[in-house]
């Protein structure tokens, strides 16, 4: 059994649809009743692809509005015992953005004061004792939102180490270039107090800003580096930059019409030296778990079974929190061999 890390995976995109009917439905949820009259109206609709990124993105409200300090338990517990049963995941990095759980009513200082308390509740929930997987959060800064937010995000995220691995920035690439200088400002303090990084960047055409890459430590998506600027891959690869590649994103978000697009992508990054992690990004809106995202690589020949194992590869060791030296497969036939030696000793 092979274990697997996913390090591109956001807490409101998680939660699968079946899930969250039942949630809708055992809280009576009036608007969604009104919509739809059965579960296979809401999954279609939860599910279909979109026609631009921004469109897509106005999902994440629905799932954002009833993540809560109450609720955060039961949503984290079922995607934990998904990821570990069906996924086989060793490693998990989730990313959200802790001021969206926070009440929309209370006002800005008293959301950010709140935000703490949110990312104890996920590090705690995420602590599953039947399902040891290794987890931690990356914490979003959000496009859209208050430098003053952003800015306490970043602090927040110094702040607790013990649950949070990295920042990101999140919430629509286009509208980074309007506010460019001060988002460079926040990744140059989060690098300077020692924070890792990533962020959504070179998504789609219009999320390309090379001001930004020089603060990354990860990439989130990056894939129109490979297809429509190579020129900057061979910096790319000096960096030890990671690409974090989500296939099917790029389908559900109109930016790519057929996944096999991506072939230009992995070969390259392949020819350049640059790494790929392959990951879900949003597997409940996408119903698509990450072997099936291999799977569709492999079927579509994008890649082949050699490439698929290097990206497994670079997936632990770019992980931000994975605290071992080794990967589980390693550390599984290092456990074998010893027990195999001492058993012809014996």
């Amino acid at each position: 059994m092979s274990l697997h890390a996913e390090l591109h995976r956001h807490l409101g995109g998680s939660v699968v649809p079946r899930v969250l009917w039942r949630y809708f439905d055992r809280h009576n949820n009036a608007e969604i009743a009104s919509r739809f009259q059965a579960y296979s109206e809401f999954e279609d609709f939860y599910t279909r692809p979109r026609n631009t990124l921004d469109e897509y993105l106005e999902l994440h409200t629905l799932v954002e509005s009833v993540q809560t300090v109450e609720t955060l338990p039961y949503f984290i517990y079922r995607l934990m015992r998904g990821a570990y049963v069906f996924e086989n995941l060793a490693y998990l990095e989730l990313r959200y953005t802790p001021y969206l759980r926070t009440p929309e009513h209370f006002s800005q200082s008293e959301r950010i004061d709140l935000m703490a308390e949110i990312v104890q509740v996920v590090g705690k929930a995420s602590q599953i004792s039947d399902c040891p997987i290794v987890t931690s959060q990356i914490l979003c800064m959000h496009s859209r939102l208050p430098y003053e937010v952003n800015r306490a995000i970043v602090d927040l995220a110094a702040q607790m180490g013990e649950y949070v691995c990295a920042i990101d920035l999140a919430g629509g690439d286009a509208a980074i270039g309007e506010r460019l200088e001060e988002f460079v400002g926040l990744y140059q303090y989060a690098r300077s107090i020692g924070i890792k990084t990533t962020g959504h960047l070179y998504e789609t055409t219009s999320g390309c800003y090379p001001e930004l890459l020089p603060y990354l430590m990860r990439i989130g998506h990056g894939i129109q580096i490979p297809l429509k600027y190579p020129e900057l891959l061979p910096e790319v690869a000096r960096r030890g930059q990671c690409l974090e590649v989500c296939p099917t994103t790029y389908l559900k978000t109109g930016t790519l019409q057929d996944m096999r697009e991506l072939k230009v992508v992995f070969d390259r990054c392949f020819e350049a030296g640059v790494d790929i992690a392959i990951c879900t990004d949003n597997a409940g809106l996408h119903n698509v778990r990450l072997p099936f995202e291999y799977e569709n690589l492999l079927t579509l020949d994008i890649i082949d079974f050699r490439q698929l194992q290097a990206c497994q590869n670079a997936a632990f060791r770019h992980a931000f929190a994975w605290p071992y030296g080794e990967q589980p497969a390693q550390m599984l036939t290092g456990l074998l061999h010893h027990e195999s030696v001492g058993a012809i000793v014996n």
